[in-house]
């Protein structure tokens, strides 16, 4: 399967029904398309809202409705909550939990009302202590846009590596359009065999569609000095 992410991407981003089926294009072009069994039940979205206490937003219960049970593609670093662990804290509903507790994601609370309202991270404090929240996304379709671009290349059975790299250096690349807010340093490159992320200006995570191909990348990046 091919994808051109340079050519869908700012569709998604802007339409979240364009975002579930890029969602899904991206699941198939690492070879675990979506299945019926991908996504949660309604009786188990319908669950953690009685349990919370309140509704959750359209954009939520159909992204968990798509891939809320494809751990593969949401949880190899950090974990996207199951509905039965959504839970309230700093003012907002939190969904994704940092792979050593150090952050955390939500939806604010005064956000819910919207169908496809924007999300917010923090660092992990003391449950006293109110932090200030950072802009991460502009809706919930776009972090789970980020989440399927970022977390399968952390796929250890994929064909993935991680080093450190200057993006100024990457030739053969096509930047994609920026998916978090501005602030969070998260860039994402695309070619036709394989899917890129730079984090903080140097960390870099790839991963291709077989070992020939990364091979070859390992071989033409250039190391961060």
């Amino acid at each position: 399967m091919t994808l051109d992410l340079a050519r869908d991407l700012p569709a998604a981003l802007a339409d979240r029904a364009a975002a579930w089926r890029l969602i899904a294009d991206l699941a198939a072009f690492w070879g675990a398309p979506l299945i019926p069994d991908s996504g949660c039940t309604d009786a188990e979205l319908d669950a953690a809202e009685a349990r919370l206490g309140l509704r959750l937003p359209a954009a939520l219960r159909e992204a968990y409705r798509l891939i809320g049970n494809r751990p593969d593609l949401t949880s190899n670093q950090d974990t996207l909550l199951p509905p039965d662990r959504l839970y309230l804290d700093q003012d907002c509903l939190v969904y994704r939990v940092e792979n050593q507790s150090c952050a955390y994601w939500g939806i604010p609370l005064a956000a819910l009302g919207q169908d496809d309202p924007p999300t917010v991270a923090w660092p992990d404090v003391a449950p006293s202590v109110q932090v200030e929240l950072t802009p991460w996304t502009a809706g919930f379709s776009a972090e789970c846009l980020g989440i399927l671009l970022a977390e399968p290349l952390f796929d250890d059975s994929a064909f993935v590596d991680g080093a450190e790299a200057d993006p100024n250096d990457l030739t053969g690349w096509t930047e994609l359009p920026r998916v978090h807010a501005p602030g969070v340093d998260t860039r994402f490159f695309a070619r036709p065999d394989a899917l890129l992320m730079i984090q903080e200006g140097a960390w870099l995570a790839v991963r291709a569609v077989d070992e020939e191909a990364l091979d070859a990348i390992c071989d033409e990046l250039p190391a961060a000095p």
